[in-house]
């Protein structure tokens, strides 16, 4: 026969002052742990939310990202004539050969430098990327020295204001507009026009060369066509899942997050432990009264280990409420977090995604926290003689 549950509710609520310190050190480590998480969340949502399904991207065979591929000019007009390629009401392909260059800037407050990205585009390229919108100043022209940034990057870098300047290579790009990339990997990014780019940086050749086929399966064929093709040594895949793919910038807080939880763990724990070893030896005379009634050794474990983790389910509710409220905070206020991108070596941007599943999973963290910190304290209630228990003051 199992012990009632209002058993251990009445306990939990009479213990209060040892049940709060423990629902606070585990809600401390869930909040950590859902964090964490949603970091690494973010950074996903950024790469996912990148492109439009309807495009794909060439870069060099063998490169992991446009930073690091050459496509020649013989390269680019071999592929723009490929028939599988969409072309607009004056017949041109749609197709534009880019440049992606790293420039070194001040961050504001002077927080230091960080690498940052200039995308040199065509009237083609910004028309196969309708999520990226000017909300301020005007486009750049082309065949000047002006550049269109992020709004976003124009909040966390000194001289990205209209009407302000950075350097680039030898020269300083005038800024004349600000763009919003809808939460996307372009937010990290300044665009300026690619033959420009190109003269600025002395570059012959292009880095990538993004296009629109005219269906799906035309964007099969021409991914198929470069893979077998050896003489253009060209990769080719969805836009969409290229930028998917460039989420190893989450991985370090993947594992920060999976060596803090374990480390910070094991301290709730002993928290859940000491709590149910005090309540073990505060109710000794209880447990016998229990014994005596007629509650197996079985209902008694059950009993404490339920007990152990409805407190710590508590912290882990506390925490969870409080990773969803600094999400919150951050999701109003608009405010972009900035690290590393270790595909392109620049500055990339995000926000928290507390989702559904990260709140479920800091739960389940919780309960088993409970489960092995009641567990040792639970065997030793069940353990006590029963004469013995009866005597104890």
């Amino acid at each position: 026969m199992a012990l009632p549950l209002r058993y251990n509710f009445r306990n939990v609520i009479v213990r209060w002052r040892t049940t709060v310190f423990t629902v606070l050190g585990v809600a401390a480590v869930v909040s950590v742990f859902v964090l964490l998480r949603a970091l690494a969340r973010g950074i996903e949502s950024t790469s996912g939310n990148t492109g439009d399904p309807r495009n794909v991207l060439v870069v060099r065979k063998g490169s992991q990202a446009e930073s690091g591929s050459l496509v020649t000019r013989e390269q680019f007009r071999t592929l723009q004539y490929f028939e599988e390629i969409a072309r607009n009401e004056q017949g041109e392909p749609v197709v534009s050969a880019e440049v992606l260059m790293i420039v070194s800037s001040p961050r504001r407050g002077g927080a230091g430098e960080a690498n940052t990205l200039i995308r040199g585009v065509t009237p083609r390229g910004m028309e196969l990327r309708p999520q990226v919108t000017l909300v301020e100043g005007r486009w750049f022209e082309p065949g000047r020295r002006e550049v269109v940034v992020s709004r976003r990057l124009s909040n966390r870098f000194e001289g990205f204001e209209i009407g302000g300047t950075l350097k680039a290579g030898p020269d300083r790009l005038a800024v004349v507009g600000l763009f919003d990339g809808q939460g996307s990997a372009f937010d990290a990014e300044a665009w300026m026009d690619a033959d420009e780019a190109r003269s600025l940086f002395d570059r012959e050749q292009y880095s990538s060369v993004l296009l629109r086929p005219r269906d799906a399966a035309a964007a099969a064929a021409i991914i198929q066509r470069l893979e077998l093709d050896k003489r253009l040594a060209l990769r080719a895949e969805g836009e969409r899942d290229y930028y998917s793919k460039q989420t190893m910038t989450a991985m370090p807080f993947k594992v920060l997050g999976g060596i803090l939880g374990v480390a910070m763990s094991v301290g709730a724990v002993f928290a859940a432990m000491n709590t149910m070893y005090a309540s073990v030896a505060a109710r000794t005379r209880e447990v016998g009264t229990l014994r005596v009634l007629g509650y197996s050794r079985g209902a008694v474990v059950l009993s404490f280990m339920i007990e152990g983790t409805l407190v710590a389910l508590m912290g882990g509710v506390l925490g969870s409420l409080l990773a969803l409220s600094l999400n919150g905070y951050v999701q109003v206020r608009g405010i972009y977090f900035g690290t590393m991108d270790f595909q392109s070596f620049s500055e990339t941007m995000f926000q928290f995604r507390v989702t559904p599943d990260l709140l479920a999973a800091g739960l389940l963290f919780s309960v088993a926290i409970g489960m092995v910190g009641s567990l040792l304290p639970a065997l030793r209630a069940a353990r006590l003689p029963v004469i013995s228990a009866l005597k104890s003051t």
